[in-house]
């Protein structure tokens, strides 16, 4: 039984509070799915691995004519990356770091939701600068789109306390004392091993819901006046048509952001604007109106 001083993991009473935003965020989606279910607004088109190298090449031209949007990435994703690794190291959370840059994916969409609107904003032959990002601002859709935020942000925050579970079942029990004894447990023994692969699993589950909800569905908000539970359910439907492309797509996003990340997080400043740009043009080759 609890002890009544039982002083809780700050991960457990983060899941706690965002508990009650997954209850809130289900009912509206289900809410909205009893009045949509006659008919769909938008149609889904099957698309092919060209088409997602063709989305990678039409974000590469947006970056080389909008480079200030580095600028606006420089300041976002590799701080928020470098405090939360810091973070971690200052306070004994070592098993953290990995699951902290991995789960960057998880949120990636929604840290992009201005480059998405620069995007559109050259689509519609108008001159972008970083500034038009904060256009998001201005959208009668930003409540939905923040609210969407929020549910990614707590499917990150339950994979890092999912996270935190495994190694506590894991390795542990074992104390390692510094982070090279950490790093030679969990290489060299079985319950390292273990860990590995049961968290790969898992974040790999994460990964695939974080995938579903939110490939379209922040493109979708910008352009079209839906609830953020209709544009979730229309993301489900373009992963559910096209389980390949969109896997690929999720191990292209993934790869890249892994790549970024190896020199000291530095290297999003250039795939982060990369992916944003091209998860607009991916949006624009699978999501059709009826």
């Amino acid at each position: 039984m609890a002890s009544a001083n039982h002083i809780r993991n700050p991960f457990e009473m983060v899941v706690q509070q965002f508990s009650f935003a997954f209850l809130d965020a289900g009912h509206q989606v289900a809410e909205q799915a009893r009045h949509h279910t006659e008919q769909e607004a938008f149609v889904i088109r099957r698309i092919g691995a060209h088409d997602l190298w063709q989305a990678l090449k039409e974000g590469a031209a947006d970056l080389g004519a909008v480079r200030e949007d580095v600028f606006f990435i420089a300041l976002v994703y590799p701080l928020a990356g470098l405090i939360l690794a810091g973070l971690a190291l200052n306070h004994d959370l070592v098993p953290l770091i990995f699951p902290l840059a991995s789960g960057f994916a998880l949120i990636g969409p929604a840290a992009a939701v201005g480059l998405y609107e620069i995007s559109w904003r050259r689509e519609q032959g108008k001159a972008v600068t970083w500034a038009d990002a904060r256009g998001v601002l201005r959208s009668p859709q930003f409540g939905s789109i923040f609210v969407l935020g929020l549910v990614l942000l707590a499917v990150f925050l339950a994979w890092l306390a999912s996270a935190w579970t495994i190694y506590s079942l894991t390795v542990r029990p074992l104390a390692p004392a510094t982070t090279g004894a950490f790093l030679r447990d969990v290489f060299t023994t079985g319950a390292g091993w273990t860990m590995i692969i049961v968290g790969c699993a898992v974040g790999f589950l994460f990964a695939l819901v974080a995938l579903s909800i939110s490939v379209v569905s922040f493109p979708l908000l910008l352009e079209h006046d839906v609830g953020f539970g209709r544009a979730m359910m229309t993301s489900v439907r373009a992963v559910r048509t096209n389980p390949g492309p969109m896997a690929l797509w999720g191990l292209i996003v993934a790869g890249a952001l892994a790549a970024g990340s190896a020199p000291a997080l530095f290297g999003l400043i250039f795939v982060m604007p990369l992916l944003g740009h091209a998860t607009w043009h991916l949006y624009r080759k699978v999501v059709a109106e009826a």
